[in-house]
């Protein structure tokens, strides 16, 4: 039914040793320019500069997830047969494309743009020109049921489950990727493992009761990861001067126009993105943003955008409202306007928490052919999802 390429396509994986692409639909995809858009945007946001092997992309990891739904769909007989040849393309296109409308600077991003990325994830697979093209080449009417495997609107949830829930390949692969080029070993799991255990029941993903260890390694990476790599405070850093400097740039009033990028002079006026605008926002047209701050007339922003490019990062400390008192009227006195220099952040995880949500839970289908929930089934997770909550409250200063 679909076309397939001349021959496989391989390309080398320092997680999955190889992606295979044999499929002419996702060869296509591959080098549309929307995801060529995602070699320009860094995976993991600020965090290259707490961990300086972090260069890796959206571009990677878009594969790597398309990569793990490929295995789904052809190496888990429960999937395979559980799927025809049209839903088989359709996730496949999904994982590849799940990114698609990733800003820069990874989640920071959305929090100044108040745009989710996967609505504009959405609207690039609906309505951009070359890529629903490629979709609707496969059969009529994917681009909406691709865009629906995204919106958690699939006709078959399990399309769904298998990107976007709490054992998913975009998870499976954003672990091992991060911790690969963090050079740090808390994301690491049993892949092979949890691909062999994976089990299909009335269209709901679980886990046989084998792979229930794999699964408790798996939630451990992934609450190590956070806290390690993810909320590392340095991180965070650069990512409070980022709102400070967005926030600036919406406030100022008489900045020169010659000196703000078309993209960012938008997001001052609080404008919705075209999606060609949104394509032109990459990681590569932000630093020039910045360098072209540098030069105007306003000392925040020229201050905060070398902060940005040179890594003259904020300090921090634990939250308290006494301590933001104290520190509002020091940096007062030493001529730092605490609106863009005193921020406050405050971040928590917990590593799975069982909920009827769109993601859903984790089910185990026990030896008996029972099916308990995920925290049944462990003694670890259950003890995990009944501790105490986690979370930090920091501060974010100019070193004074």
């Amino acid at each position: 039914m679909f076309a397939k390429t001349s021959e496989v396509k391989v390309m080398r994986d320092p997680v999955h040793g190889y992606v295979h692409v044999q499929d002419q639909l996702i060869w296509d995809l591959i080098n549309s320019r929307w995801v060529q858009r995602l070699r320009r945007i860094r995976q993991l946001g600020g965090a290259y500069v707490v961990y300086h092997c972090a260069e890796h992309t959206r571009f990677s990891h878009s594969l790597g997830v398309y990569e793990i739904a490929r295995r789904m769909c052809y190496e888990v007989p429960d999937i395979d047969h559980a799927l025809n040849e049209k839903e088989k393309m359709t996730v496949m296109a999904a994982a590849l494309l799940h990114d698609s409308g990733h800003g820069p600077y990874s989640h920071a991003f959305e929090s100044i743009s108040h745009t989710s990325h996967e609505s504009v994830t959405c609207r690039v697979i609906e309505h951009d020109p070359e890529i629903r093209a490629i979709l609707e080449n496969g059969y009529h009417g994917m681009a909406k049921n691709v865009a629906d495997v995204i919106r958690h609107k699939s006709a078959n949830p399990l399309l769904s489950q298998m990107i976007s829930s709490q054992l998913d390949a975009d998870r499976m692969d954003y672990l091992l990727r991060d911790a690969y080029f963090t050079g740090t070993t808390y994301g690491t799991f049993d892949l092979e493992r949890i691909l062999r255990t994976l089990r299909v029941e009335n269209d709901q993903l679980m886990i046989k009761a084998s792979g229930v260890y794999a699964v408790e390694n798996y939630i451990m990476a992934r609450y190590h990861m956070y806290w390690q790599v993810y909320y590392h405070p340095t991180a965070r850093a650069y990512e409070a001067i980022l709102r400070a400097l967005f926030q600036r740039l919406k406030d100022s009033g008489m900045l020169e126009e010659e000196y703000v990028l078309p993209q960012f002079k938008a997001l001052r006026e609080g404008k919705k993105l075209s999606l060609e605008e949104y394509f032109r926002l990459d990681e590569n047209a932000c630093n020039y943003g910045f360098e072209m701050l540098e030069q105007c007339n306003d000392p925040i922003l020229r201050d905060l955008s070398s902060r940005l490019l040179d890594r003259r990062l904020f300090k921090f400390t634990d939250y308290s409202p006494r301590e933001v008192r104290r520190l509002s009227k020091v940096l007062k006195e030493k001529g730092y306007d605490p609106k863009y220099y005193l921020m406050k952040d405050e971040v928590g995880q917990r590593p799975y928490v069982p909920y009827n949500g769109e993601a859903g839970s984790i089910f185990v289908l026990m030896e008996d052919g029972s099916i308990r929930e995920l925290s049944n089934a462990s003694n670890i997770v259950y003890s995990l999802i009944h501790g105490p909550d986690r979370d930090e409250k920091k501060i974010f200063i100019p070193a004074l």
